[in-house]
Order: C-alpha cells, then structure tokens, then sequence
C-alpha cells in the first residue's frame, strides 16, 4: 500500500494524522453544509406554503395587470395568488378546460413578468399534485422549488428559485474547502513537529543500539557500558517498553559474552595446567630413560624403570580424571540406577583408616539406609577424592567426620582450614591451596571431578571452611526412589 512505501515512521503518522483531521474536517463540513441547505430549503418551503391563498380565482386576461387594486400580473386560469409575492417567484397554471396553459415569473415591479416557454410548461406540468414542495429544474429558467395544488380551475404551480439556497450553500461549501485545506497544512507541519518530538526517545533508544552494534564484541575484552538512559525505560510507555527491553537484551548479551569469555580462559587455562601437569612425568620419564640408557647397569636400569612406572601411573591417572571432565563436560549421561549410598560411605572411611592412619576417622550414618539415583561408581569416585583431599591436607591428628544425610553426606574436619582467598576457587580445575593444609602431591583436579560429577547428578556440592572447621556439602537430591520409576 502506498502508506506501506512511506520512508519513515515519523511520515507515515504525518500522513495518517493529517489523513484523520481532514476526514473529521470533511465530515464536520458535509454536516454543517447539509443542516444549511436543509434549513433554508424548509424556510423556502414555508413560503411557498404561504404564497398559496384561498382568494378566489381571478378573471383578468393575461398580461392586463391585476384588480381591486392589485398590481399582479394577469392569469388567464385566474390562479389564486397572495398580494405578497417577492420577485423571482414562478407562477403557471394549467387549466382543465381547453384554456391555453400559461406561466410567469415575477420581475421587480411585478408587471415585468418573463413568459415561460413551452418546453418549461410541460416540465412544470410534470410536476406531483400532492401539494409538497418539489425542486424542479425549469428550462432556460433555473432551478426552483415548486408546489402543485389542485383547484377549481385545474392545476396551480407556485415555485420560488433556488438561486439564493445553492449560492449561500456553495459559498459555505468553498469557504469549508479552503479552511480544510489551511487546517490540513496546520496539522502536517504541528504533526511533524510533535511526532518528531515524542519520538525523539526512540531515537536515543536506537542510537544506544547502533553504538553497541559498532563495538568489537568478536575479540579482547567485552565491555557493554552502553545502555539506555533510565528515563527512557518507563515500561508504562511504549518508547520505555523498548528501551527497558533493550537493556535487558544487553545485560544478557553481556552476560553470554562474559560466560564465553570465561569459558574460553578456562580452557586455556585448563589446556595450559594440562600440559604443565603432563610435562613433568613425560621430563621425569625421559630422564630416567636417558639415564638408564647411559648406565646400563642393572640397579640404575632398576631404579630407572621404577621412576618411569611411577610416573606413568601418575600421568594415567591424570589423563582418566582430564577425559572424565571432558566426557562430564560434554554432557555424556551417567548410570541412573539405586545406590546404597551407606555402604559407599562405609566402604571408604574403612579404606581411608588403612591409607591415612595419623587422622582419627570417624563415620555419623542415620538409621535408615540412604539410597539414591546415580552412577554407583562416580558416586564412590566423589567420596573417595573427598577422604582422600581430608587425607593427604590435613596433618596428623586431624578428626575428619563423614556424616551421611537423606539427600547426601557431608565431610567435615578440625585442620586448618582451606586459605580464605582460595574457598572461592577451590572446585576449580587446577586449583590448588597453599601449604597451610600440607598438600602432598596432586594435579588439582579432585575437587573439580567431586563437583562435575554431583552436577551430572543433579546435585550441588558446596566448601565452608574456617580453621579448626572445615566441611563440604554433598546434596544429591532423591532418596529412597522407587526401582519401577528409574529411566
């Protein structure tokens, strides 16, 4: 549509405001013109009304001048007239005897009548005798408002012209036109104006978009100052629905961006610690193969192979736990299946009296067994990291606590604590606390396998550490399920 090809907003509600006036306008002067010309055709029809007298048909031949003093032109089928005429007014008359039909119009002194011509008469003749007035198109005569009454003489026409109605109705009709046409042009150039105005928030709203969109958010750090002023996000208005609706798009771009951000330094980081962690026993490994090959004698040929079957293992071990996180990572399903969570909890704390006899072990299980969904051995992969993390961090004579719940188990002990700058970053991949917990050994990913792997289950896993208490939360959710109910 053409209101469609319009370039802009702010025309098209030009165009659709002044649209509107002018109908209103139009509509508003049609009225006014119809209740015009409907007044003063009924005032017209009144007096034609009046002009119709019940005097008695006059006798005078035509063209003779009136009687008793009447100054009326003569009518030959002596038409009942009022004294009162005004000029312009139409007679004719049209007997029923074989009388010759006669007509006139009125001039100033009432004596300079105009004759009709034939072709008039015959137009009056067709004229309604019903006594209502009719508009009637006379020829080389004009338009005029008629009324035909029967009398004792045949038929009447008294008519009045319209002359006067159509001119004071045309002139209103043209003084409308032109006032339209000024208002028109009033409302297009205060229409612009305001239009322009109330959309000038807009404007702002999609400046704050085109700067973002001119940012470099591909690479470097993400910085998405930009927003839309506040007083341009009252969600009450329509401009403010979009502009708080703009801002929420690029709160959460940043959000995303941020996230991305961080995830692509974690795996720089993770890949980074990864080598560095794989680097040393690969060093450690090639060394020992050096040295065996160049002293071939059998107790360094001994001592070398041991080195090298150690470090292997300790690397082994480092590759399973990186491709368990990439396997958890990539959101691969675990076992859903029951998992008597008591007897994983006793399994280990036994091991870890074996493994670490300097701690005091102690294990708090509720009467009723605990049982869960899950993955039976990620399940004791998470247990066992977290006695094993107690063990090898705490120092001797440390009480270390495993107490099992409904929904999880937590593990608790009095040692000195993780460093109050590193509980935020403790589940992280290779993350990894000072000396105050004597750390011995390891490549930092035990807490973050305990964390990927109560996540697959649904589970959180939270650290509350302060020296002399520490403790770690394992919440897995579902207890008791029904065996039926397992997907």
């Amino acid at each position: 549509t053409p209101m469609r090809r319009l370039p802009s907003l702010t025309a098209r509600l030009v165009v659709t405001t002044v649209a509107l006036v002018v109908v209103v306008a139009v509509l508003i002067g049609g009225a006014t013109s119809a209740a015009l010309y409907s007044r003063l055709s009924d005032q017209m029809d009144a007096e034609l009304l009046r002009s119709i007298a019940p005097t008695q048909p006059r006798t005078d031949g035509p063209g003779r001048g009136g009687t008793d003093g009447d100054d009326l032109p003569a009518n030959p089928g002596g038409l009942p007239l009022q004294r009162n005429l005004r000029p312009g007014t139409l007679l004719a008359a049209f007997p029923s005897d074989d009388a010759a039909d006669e007509g006139v119009i009125l001039g100033q002194g009432r004596t300079d009548f105009t004759e009709l011509s034939e072709t008039a008469l015959e137009e009056l003749q067709e004229v309604p005798t019903d006594g209502e007035p009719h508009r009637v198109s006379v020829p080389d005569a004009g338009t005029f408002r008629v009324i035909a009454v029967e009398t004792s003489f045949g038929v009447a026409v008294t008519g009045l012209p319209t002359e006067d109605v159509d001119e004071a109705v045309a002139s209103l009709l043209a003084t409308e036109a032109l006032l339209i046409a000024l208002g028109g042009l009033l409302a297009a150039g205060g229409a612009v104006v305001l239009i322009r105005r109330q959309l000038r928030p807009l404007t702002e709203v999609a400046a704050t978009a085109h700067a973002v969109a001119a940012l470099p958010l591909a690479v470097g750090e993400i910085d998405l100052a930009q927003r839309v002023p506040d007083r341009l996000t009252d969600e009450r208005t329509e401009v403010g629905q979009v502009g708080a609706a703009l801002n929420s798009l690029l709160t959460n771009v940043e959000n995303s961006l941020e996230a991305r951000q961080r995830s692509e330094q974690q795996v720089r980081q993770f890949v980074a610690d990864a080598s560095h962690e794989l680097r040393t026993p690969l060093s450690t490994i090639a060394g020992y193969t050096e040295l065996a090959r160049r002293r071939p004698d059998p107790e360094t040929t001994a001592t070398a192979l041991g080195k090298v079957e150690e470090e292997s293992a300790r690397m082994k071990a480092l590759v399973e736990d990186l491709l368990l996180l990439a396997r958890l990572d990539a959101g691969r399903p675990l076992a859903k299946e029951p998992v008597d969570l008591t007897r994983l909890l006793v399994e280990a704390v036994s091991d870890a009296r074996v493994l670490g006899p300097e701690q005091h072990w102690r294990l708090d299980l509720p009467e009723e067994p605990i049982e869960v969904i899950g993955d039976d051995q990620r399940l004791h992969q998470v247990v066992t990291n977290l006695l094993a993390n107690a063990r090898k961090h705490t120092p001797a004579g440390t009480t270390v606590t495993v107490k099992g719940r409904p929904d999880g188990f937590d593990v608790a002990d009095d040692g000195p604590g993780f460093p109050a700058e590193f509980v935020g970053h403790a589940f992280e991949r290779f993350a990894r606390g000072d000396a105050s917990r004597n750390r011995a050994g390891g490549a930092g990913l035990g807490l973050s396998l305990v964390k990927a792997i109560v996540t697959s289950h649904g589970g959180t896993v939270s650290l509350h550490s302060a020296p002399g208490a520490t403790r770690i939360e394992v919440r897995l959710g579902v207890r008791n399920p029904d065996p039926d109910a397992i997907p």
